[in-house]
């Protein structure tokens, strides 16, 4: 095993990938026996693996780097002739689904293998992949003109992973200056912004229309494989949402404006705020918190341990905020390798330890599936995927005052808060891109409309006549990478948090019972769909708006007697 920095690249050979799944195909077509036909199925979820690696070690390093000459140009050779190779997917899952073994496959790996081919099938065709080169490259520009940031702050040329300890400051002078010039990086962009939406609206709209469908809206879906619940399904939750999570998060920030002493609703800069005295910091260095993060996981258990251990020895994160590095955070998959690796941008706040958790639970879910194959087993449904790192958060409460110190209530009390508080952002969203994606020739004044009038259900404590431009002016939305980059994504981390505050209640009264229940979900890797591995965790999914009034009302209680004298 060699260490990231370590691992070769080499440009993956189009060609010669696309021959070899053919013939892959053709040998599958043609296996006499059930042992020559697993053969070629393992043969072919190793291929994969083999082209998949460099592509994510060119996309993490031009990451790390967008300045970085030679992995610019690798990431766009890769956006323009990766979408070849989905005709060949598309052949290989269409012979599996047809195909005389299917039935032995399905015993062996189970049958949700196939359901998502099939929306793999529904996703795709050879006449959308001009499209599909341009959505790639429409998404690559996006990316590289926010990582291209650099706002002038208090002397220095800041990113925007960098002004986030400034919009979080506890003076109201800095903070507003922070939030202000923020909004004007977003203001010079504007137009630049609204064009590379509007382009990929319309070019998943073309798609989506070439596909057969009405809109994108089913394609959107396909693509995210939506394997056990459908848009229906997802509009009961937004409801549930309205009904039990809205109320409850306007009182805490009725709460919020009170403490801070500012008028209600509160303006986006104040709403950053959570005390007077500031935001829970992270007591110690980048260093400290990676030190406190491997304790932690050698505390928590056996397994985790063993993870943090292998993720630090071959150097699997890279966590600092530096100029050039793309914003946020994720983790991926090195394939070839069977090794997570994480990004981040570590920038002096509770985020940076929510980071070695929260993307640390990807990776440890990772890392204990590595030995699945095939490897399209590995990963559950993105909804499922940020189970793991959404309830990874809450497991670490027992241990805040390793980060945090004599501010681990603060932090406490506001991840709590603000893991209540973002389900109505994020389920707004998705509403917004449903709104989108169904009047696909709305113009960019018109979609900005539309997010206004979200605000108004979705967030009501917000204020927008402040003056404060961008923000005030409804275009907010520009800044969510997803939005963007991975329609539909984002209402996965709503599902997950409704899981991972179920958790988190179960950690109040057994947090030993709670544990063995999540590594009972993570044992499962992606041979379960998102309702089963709930079910298997012994929890209630968020269709079901009692699930959400349950969670909100749990929640309503601990906040109510949180004895709020230990915070300073």
């Amino acid at each position: 095993m060699l260490k990231f920095s370590q691992m070769p690249y080499d440009r993956p050979d189009i060609e010669a990938v696309m021959l070899q799944m053919n013939e892959l195909c053709d040998k599958m077509q043609a296996a006499k026996t059930y042992a020559e036909a697993k053969e070629i199925f393992l043969a072919f979820d190793e291929l994969s693996a083999e082209f998949n690696t460099p592509c994510t070690l060119a996309y993490v390093r031009h990451q790390l780097d967008t300045a970085d000459e030679f992995y610019d140009k690798e990431v766009e050779f890769i956006d323009e002739e990766s979408p070849r190779l989905q005709e060949y997917s598309q052949r290989w899952a269409q012979i599996l689904v047809d195909s005389p073994w299917r039935k032995q496959l399905e015993e062996e790996y189970g049958a949700l293998l196939f359901v998502n081919m099939e929306l793999e099938l529904k996703s795709f065709s050879p006449e959308i992949i001009e499209d599909l080169q341009l959505e790639n490259r429409l998404c690559t520009e996006y990316d590289k003109l926010l990582a291209s940031a650099q706002i002038p702050f208090e002397g220095q040329p800041r990113t925007l992973a960098q002004m986030t300890p400034f919009k979080q400051s506890a003076d109201d002078n800095v903070r507003r200056a922070a939030w202000e010039a923020e909004a004007a990086f977003y203001t010079e962009h504007g137009e630049e912004l609204d064009r590379l939406y509007d382009e990929l609206v319309r070019v998943r709209d073309r798609m989506a229309k070439k596909l057969g469908y009405d809109n994108f809206v089913e394609l959107g879906y396909c693509r995210m494989q939506r394997n056990c619940y459908d848009k229906d399904d997802v509009a009961a939750f937004r409801a549930g949402v309205i009904r039990h999570i809205v109320p409850l998060a306007d009182r805490l920030y009725k709460a919020q404006a009170q403490r801070l002493g500012v008028p209600y609703p509160l303006s986006f800069n104040d709403m950053a705020l959570n005390f007077r005295s500031g935001n829970a910091k992270p007591c110690g260095t980048a260093d400290d918190i990676l030190r406190e993060a491997k304790a932690f996981y050698h505390d928590l258990s056996e397994e985790t341990a063993e993870f943090i251990d292998f993720l630090y020895e071959y150097d699997l994160l890279d966590v600092l905020a530096k100029k050039g590095k793309s914003g946020g955070g994720f983790c991926t998959d090195l394939g070839t390798y069977d090794a997570p690796f994480i990004f981040a941008n570590f920038n002096g706040t509770s985020g940076d330890v929510e980071v070695m958790t929260h993307e640390a639970g990807h990776a440890f879910a990772s890392y204990m599936a590595r030995g699945v194959r095939p490897r399209a087993l590995c990963w559950p449904g993105l909804e499922s995927c940020e189970i793991h790192s959404m309830s990874m958060e809450f497991f670490s409460w027992p241990w805040a005052e390793r980060f945090f110190g004599e501010e681990a209530n603060k932090f406490r009390f506001s991840h709590l808060a603000d893991a209540l508080t973002f389900i109505p952002y994020g389920t707004m969203v998705d509403h917004f891109q449903h709104e989108v994606y169904e009047n696909a020739a709305c113009t960019p004044a018109e979609r900005h409309d539309i997010w206004r009038k979200l605000l108004g259900i979705y967030m009501p404590w917000v204020r927008l006549d402040d003056g404060l431009a961008f923000y005030g002016e409804a275009k907010g939305w520009q800044r969510q990478h997803h939005i963007y980059e991975r329609p539909f994504y984002y209402i996965d981390y709503c599902l997950a948090q409704s899981i991972a505050l179920q958790f988190w209640a179960a950690a109040q009264a057994d947090q030993k019972d709670a544990w063995a229940r999540y590594m009972t979900l993570v044992s499962h890797a992606g041979t379960k769909n998102y309702r089963e591995l709930v079910q298997s965790a012994e929890l209630n999914v968020p269709f079901d708006e009692n699930a959400l009034r349950d969670v909100a009302n749990t929640a309503n209680r601990y906040l109510d007697e949180f004895d709020m004298t230990t915070i300073k």
